[in-house]
């Protein structure tokens, strides 16, 4: 059993005993931890709470313990139901809440649950409120509402409607250039609650041809969740038969994008964000963020616009953060995770489907076509399982002198960037890993650069 406590939020497999897994126990806690911290940071006063989750099988029962955790500490709850994380943040918003509270492990498998924590701006809380709620949780140092000021419940299935709308009134979006590129989509949602936005707003966006791949929300997923080429063989198959011209994976919770191109190979999620990024900065030129661990393609990319580029450490708070501070009008992750604040500031598969196939359809041009006109990069990924006895601070100082010629960048683990590649290492904030990076022109060479390291590591 497995229970990681993070800025990503509470993780955890489902059941055992308390404190082991994501059980009922903890989820009551860390909810009633969140709520006590949402009402100090409001001077007392309770209010609305945002509650929404995905497919996943365990979702419900974990929906009805924080739904009843949050009205026993006095907070009112907008349950928006099955919903994806960005319709979640939007609803926050939208619904004047003090915060929210997503019910998603996002692409980790079938037995994993987490409760992710918004504030009242619909966006991940930082580092040091998560640690507060954690603090107040771990110390079960919250109260009880007592009968007479105990919340309620208000169901509003809205959202998922609402965010279609929202996306589709996007400046950038141009529904009349889809409709009349007459494109064949296919689309793998996992069986989560993908299945019912991603066709819902294709179709909103003028596509007449829709072709579903594990589109029904039961949570059974198809298979492994997270949208990486080696579990993404079913859509890239099809793909292949020449039925469609380009093909949408997404997780779970539906804030990442992969895409499949009209020859059954992969665009690379990495590219997701490369490839929105290009199309906003050809129409409204401005800063770019992306995290360390992303691919350099955006950095030149935009550069070519004239425009600037910044890194942030991994993590959607911290990308937004220094989207924020730079004042960047396209950033995210390169898991295809698409962050564009014209909307809201949140990972967005919807707002990255709707840009891409703008993009697509006003170039005219086939997916594939369209990826051989971006800088050629490919990036490695292993990763070093951790054990007791493994000091990883002291071994990112040791990479660190042993590269100190070489372009170092530390406030997140280590990357050290060379004239035609980088590396970054890095430990998991959701696993009891290091995370390995590599980029270069090549995936051998990327793979070459990645093993070098790993095996300084290992001895």
């Amino acid at each position: 059993m497995s229970l990681i406590k993070s800025i990503s939020g509470i993780r955890g497999t489902i059941g055992g005993r308390a404190g082991e897994g994501l059980g009922g126990v903890d989820i009551v806690k860390f909810t009633a931890g969140y709520a006590e911290y949402i009402r100090r940071s409001n001077n007392g006063e309770t209010g609305r709470i945002v509650v929404g989750r995905d497919a996943r099988l365990s979702g419900k029962m974990v929906e009805h313990l924080v739904v009843g955790t949050l009205m026993a500490m006095g907070f009112d709850v907008v349950n928006i139901g099955m919903a994806t994380t960005p319709t979640t943040e939007l609803a926050v918003v939208g619904e004047k809440a003090l915060g929210g509270i997503i019910i998603t492990a996002s692409h980790n498998p079938v037995q994993w649950n987490a409760l992710k924590l918004l504030d009242a701006n619909g966006e991940f809380l930082t580092d040091k409120a998560g640690k507060k709620v954690i603090s107040i949780a771990e110390e079960e140092d919250f109260t009880f509402a007592d009968v007479h000021q105990l919340g309620g419940e208000f169901i509003n299935d809205t959202w998922g409607n609402r965010h279609i709308d929202m996306v589709c009134a996007l400046n950038l979006v141009d529904i009349d250039a889809i409709r009349k590129a007459d494109l064949t989509v296919a689309v793998d949602a996992v069986n989560s609650v993908g299945g019912i936005v991603i066709p819902q707003l294709l179709r909103s966006l003028g596509v007449k041809k829709v072709i579903e791949l594990n589109c029904d929300a039961s949570g059974k997923f198809a298979h492994t969740p997270e949208p990486i080429p080696e579990n993404l063989t079913q859509i890239s198959d099809l793909m292949k038969s020449g039925i469609a011209d380009v093909g949408f994976v997404v997780d779970p919770d539906v804030d990442r994008l992969a895409i499949v191109m009209e020859n059954g190979e992969m665009f690379v999620e990495e590219y997701t964000l490369v490839a929105v990024a290009d199309y906003v900065l050809r129409n409204t030129p401005g800063a770019t963020v992306s995290n360390l661990s992303s691919s350099r393609a955006l950095k030149d990319v935009t550069e070519a616009h004239g425009c600037s580029y910044n890194t942030a450490a991994v993590g959607e708070v911290n990308v937004v953060a220094k989207m924020k501070e730079t004042g960047a009008i396209i950033g995210g992750e390169g898991n295809g995770g698409v962050i564009y604040p014209e909307l809201h500031y949140g990972r967005d598969a919807l707002v990255g489907v709707a840009l891409f196939l703008t993009l697509l359809a006003k170039e005219g041009k086939k997916v594939s076509e369209l990826k051989r006109t971006y800088p050629a990069y490919a990036i490695a990924k292993t990763k070093i399982e951790l054990s007791p006895e493994l000091d990883v601070d002291a071994i990112l100082e040791d990479v660190k002198r042993t590269y100190a010629s070489e372009k170092v960048n530390d406030i997140d683990g280590v990357k050290i960037d060379f004239a035609d590649s980088w590396v970054h290492l890095r430990k998991s904030n959701t696993e009891p890993i290091i995370r390995i990076y590599a980029e270069a022109a090549t995936m051998d060479a990327a793979m070459q650069l990645a093993e070098s390291i790993k095996q300084k590591i290992g001895k």
